[in-house]
């Protein structure tokens, strides 16, 4: 019963609210096994969990120039909050490794229409294309490109000491290299 009135009472609360209310695993209701992540720009980490057992935690981590929100626009430099799928990975990338997330999801579209960011034709564009390809497009006005990398040849004290990124979350070569052993596409991704 208890499960029941939290369901009830998230579904009340705008998505934002609710997400923001992410305070541990368990809210995420995560499976025993399940590996997942947590990046929170608080505490300017990344948390790994298998189930709601933290096994590493990496800091700092870097996230975009103009810090962690809900809705972000495309080229303004900030990191979409919210829960995510790991949905490709990119071995050659400038940034050493790229695990792409599913940004933006059909909530933060949905979010970013009601809000007047998104036009209607803008909006139903993007849901046809998310599912017609079971991708979301990446070239829309709240950007895309988003995801968890490296910092290739990037300055290692400029990582330690400020937010530098475009919107993607960033932390060192050898971390990037452990998480792309650890992860598989689907693994989820939690924002904060």
């Amino acid at each position: 019963m208890p499960r029941l009135i939290l369901l009830l009472v998230l579904m009340l609360l705008p998505l934002g609210t609710a997400l923001g209310a992410v305070q541990s695993p368990a809210f995420l209701n995560p499976g025993p096994h399940e590996l997942w992540l947590l990046i929170d720009q608080s505490s300017s980490s990344l948390r790994i969990y298998r189930g709601e057992r933290m096994l590493e935690r990496f800091a700092p981590v870097s996230v975009g120039r103009g810090g962690v929100k809900r809705l972000r626009r495309q080229g303004d430099s900030s990191t979409p909050s919210g829960v995510f799928r790991i949905n490709r990975v990119k071995f050659d990338s400038d940034f050493h490794i790229f695990l792409g997330i599913d940004f933006p999801t059909a909530e933060h579209a949905r979010e970013a229409w009601e809000a007047g960011m998104m036009t209607a034709r803008e909006y139903g564009d993007f849901m046809s294309d998310l599912r017609r390809t079971g991708a979301p497009p990446q070239d829309t006005v709240l950007g895309g490109y988003i995801g968890i990398h490296g910092l290739g040849e990037a300055d290692p004290e400029i990582h330690r000491r400020f937010n530098w990124t475009q919107g993607c979350v960033a932390v060192t070569n050898s971390q990037i290299d452990h998480l792309a052993d650890m992860v598989t596409i689907g693994t989820r991704v939690v924002i904060r």
